[in-house]
């Protein structure tokens, strides 16, 4: 009994502290890294899939809508069947006052073209013209042309998305013609060019120079069926074998601004592009 009573009252012997070991610390470390690149992984793919979305379901829709309205109508959006321009909204061309017998061409100096077709307003970084109509979805519809789905019915000419910041930013596609050129030198080139071009807002520069790569081969703001909005339609100015140029904004300047920041409640600046119709 006395012997078992000296067991119990016995002191503990202290027990041996252990930590991890340096190799244990490397192999959790390594997991964690492993963790944190799937997920930007993740991130990067998920954003991949959503461009790609938005050029299938969405940027390559409304261009077969405009082709199927041209094979109903037998002419371009918007213009006269009776007096065929070849121009986005051809009858506004003639209802201001065109010269009788003009056409749409590469030597066009001094033309002031007939305003874009949109639906409801113009997209936001759109340049404002005379003319300008908001009845693209009424156009479409009067000749049976199904649009795509966009953001709902009514607003078939918008897409939602979110950007890099995690916000909503929102596209918006209308159709206008542009002058080709001033003349034959590549120094008269004037304004965006291209004829006629779907006029696609809401770009983030992220976004865009995805479309660019995905329609072009390459992205290049400055060359190609994909541009930027308010770049000369000739590559090089006075110098034609001159290299393209890159798309100047980024993903990580703040709407409105070029501060190089990237906070979750900043709104990305958008960029508006031009996209070169077939017909």
């Amino acid at each position: 009994m006395n012997h078992v009573f000296k067991n119990l009252t016995r002191r503990p012997r202290s027990v041996r502290q252990q930590g991890f070991t340096l190799v244990e610390l490397a192999v959790v470390l390594a997991v964690i890294g492993l963790i944190i690149g799937a997920v930007a992984i993740g991130k990067d793919v998920q954003r991949n899939a959503e461009y790609t979305k938005i050029k299938n379901k969405f940027i390559d829709q409304w261009e077969q809508a405009y082709n199927q309205y041209y094979q109903r109508a037998g002419v371009v959006l918007g213009d006269s069947q009776t007096a065929p321009q070849n121009m986005v909204n051809g009858e506004g061309f003639l209802s201001a006052g065109a010269a009788a017998g003009v056409r749409s061409g590469r030597k066009m100096t001094n033309v002031t073209p007939p305003g874009a077709i949109c639906d409801k307003a113009i997209g936001q970084g759109m340049t404002a013209r005379a003319g300008d109509r908001t009845d693209l979805r009424a156009l479409m519809t009067r000749v049976g042309v199904r649009m795509p789905p966009g953001r709902a019915e009514g607003l078939e000419d918008r897409y939602v998305y979110l950007d890099t910041n995690g916000n909503p930013q929102e596209v918006q596609v209308c159709f206008q013609w542009n002058v080709p050129l001033g003349n034959d030198s590549p120094s008269d080139a004037v304004g965006d060019g291209a004829g006629n071009v779907m006029i696609i807002t809401g770009l983030t520069p992220d976004l865009a120079r995805a479309l660019d790569q995905m329609i072009d081969g390459k992205p290049d703001e400055r060359e190609g069926r994909f541009r930027r909005q308010g770049v000369l339609n000739n590559a090089g100015g006075t110098n034609p074998n001159a290299p393209g140029q890159e798309w100047q904004a980024t993903n990580r300047d703040q709407i409105g601004t070029n501060n190089n920041r990237a906070f979750d409640e900043d709104q990305i600046a958008i960029v508006t592009a031009i996209y070169r119709m077939n017909q």
